[in-house]
């Protein structure tokens, strides 16, 4: 007999209506680095390079697999800022919100992501693109910095950041002047 519990996630163990295709894949997984110290790590960073994320299903199958709690798996997953709970979109974007890029004009990226229609942290409803603030890239000279799937960029403006997000053919036209609501404001 089957018994289900909860874990910290909300998922149930054993639960049939859970992805095998998943469990089958971080159980591959986890045998190939179980013999490593400290396996809980790589095998997340190799889940996170094949499915794009860590899904929640693979918390219970990792804590099984290692030996570990359940608690314990979750916690890891959710302490790095690298693992993703759910799959990012086709490109990431990462706009660095530091002291130094901050200074160079980060806040006005950030208004320009939101003011095309897109939330920090959040994917594009058409799976597009992901963008995500992080503080510091290491590129602090050249500020603001962005990273697109890995690749970084310096001294990046409105116009650039337009590019990089939606490809240079489809870059919103966003009016500074403009309203939240979209109309346009008086101008003296």
């Amino acid at each position: 007999m089957k018994i289900w519990t909860s874990d910290p996630t909300g998922e149930r163990a054993g639960d049939p209506a859970s992805d095998p295709t998943v469990e089958m894949v971080v159980r591959r997984v986890a045998a190939a680095h179980r013999e490593q110290r400290g396996a809980l790590l790589p095998i997340l960073h190799a889940l996170q390079a094949e499915l794009g994320y860590v899904p929640k299903g693979a918390v219970p199958v990792l804590a099984d697999e290692l030996n570990l709690s359940r608690a314990d798996v979750h916690g890891v997953v959710t302490f790095y800022h690298d693992f993703r709970a759910e799959p990012a979109g086709r490109r990431t974007v990462r706009v660095c919100r530091a002291e130094a890029c901050q200074a160079q004009g980060a806040g006005q990226l950030v208004e320009y992501v939101q003011q095309s229609g897109l939330a920090l942290g959040q994917t594009a409803s058409d799976g597009s693109v992901t963008v995500e603030q992080v503080f510091c890239l290491g590129n602090c000279a050249l500020g603001p910095a962005v990273e697109v799937d890995g690749r970084l960029y310096g001294r990046v403006d409105e116009q650039r950041l337009g590019a990089l997000l939606h490809g240079p053919d489809r870059t919103p036209r966003v009016d500074p002047d403009a309203t939240p609501d979209g109309s346009e404001a008086s101008r003296p």
